[in-house]
């Protein structure tokens, strides 16, 4: 099935459980808030590898609950500078200030697209890639041990003579959500959404994190992306750090901390 990449409108019945792959392809929604001296931020959440906006799900119904508006719109996952153009794209119809959060891949993706961009205000990254100029998440995932994803990943034919990337479905628990229930988890790997190889070659051309302040969220028992480097990219980034015991699917396992984030990189630059 095609997946529309335009953001849909939800209502503010999010459902905080629906953490299955497919369930929200893309999210954007408003809720009404009490009165305030500045407008909220507009949050976009970009979801990485292997999964898809539903994987927002708990962390988009507490900030829609704060008053927030949030779009969390469908990754394509066909490459970095394809993904990042369109969400650049995406980013220029949403008016008003933004802070723009991206999960694994996805915070690759935000780091390329945003740069430049004056009306974002602030950067989140959770269990993310955070890549500068001239760097390959290749090379950037192999820098550090610790990440067993490269082992689990098996090849897929894109359908158009090049080559996708999935987890195994064996390995899907342990290297993905490992503290995730198993059912939850084995749901997520039936329908997990496959990413172009390109991903992991293409060169980072920006860092808008160089520009732009950022936080981050360090998984420390994440082993789709080393911790290591996770601590890496928020120390070199000079991201407001917090480190949580967690999978990789942090925002999953952890909304309300990840949602404690989001806001506090919101209100510090409203």
């Amino acid at each position: 099935m095609t997946m529309s990449r335009r953001p849909l409108l939800l209502g503010a019945v999010v459902a905080a459980g629906t953490l299955a792959a497919g369930a929200l392809p893309a999210s954007a929604a408003s809720a009404t808030g009490g009165s305030h001296s500045a407008p909220k931020p507009t949050v976009v959440l970009v979801h990485g590898a292997f999964a898809d906006a539903s994987s927002w799900s708990a962390v988009a119904s507490r900030l829609l609950k704060a008053g927030y508006t949030v779009v969390a719109p469908a990754n394509p996952l066909r490459g970095l500078i394809s993904d990042a153009a369109y969400l650049t794209a995406l980013l220029a119809t949403i008016e008003g200030p933004k802070v723009v959060v991206g999960h694994s891949y996805g915070g690759a993706v935000i780091t390329q697209a945003t740069a430049g961009d004056a009306s974002v205000k602030a950067l989140v990254y959770v269990a993310a890639f955070m890549p500068d100029k001239g760097e390959q998440l290749g090379e950037l995932g192999a820098r550090f041990p610790g990440s067993q994803l490269s082992d689990a990943l098996q090849p897929l034919p894109d359908g158009a003579g090049g080559t996708d990337l999935a987890i195994q479905t064996a390995k899907f628990h342990a290297v993905f959500t490992a503290d995730l229930p198993a059912a939850t988890s084995a749901l997520m790997g039936a329908s997990q959404r496959p990413i172009s190889a390109a991903a992991f070659t293409d060169v980072a051309t920006a860092a808008a994190w160089r520009d732009i302040p950022s936080w981050a969220v360090v998984a420390a028992q994440d082993r789709a992306i080393s911790p290591d480097l996770e601590r890496f990219e928020a120390k070199r980034a000079g991201s407001h750090t917090t480190v949580v015991d967690s999978s990789h699917v942090v925002m999953i396992s952890h909304p309300d901390l990840v949602t404690k984030v989001i806001k506090s990189a919101a209100t510090a630059t409203r």
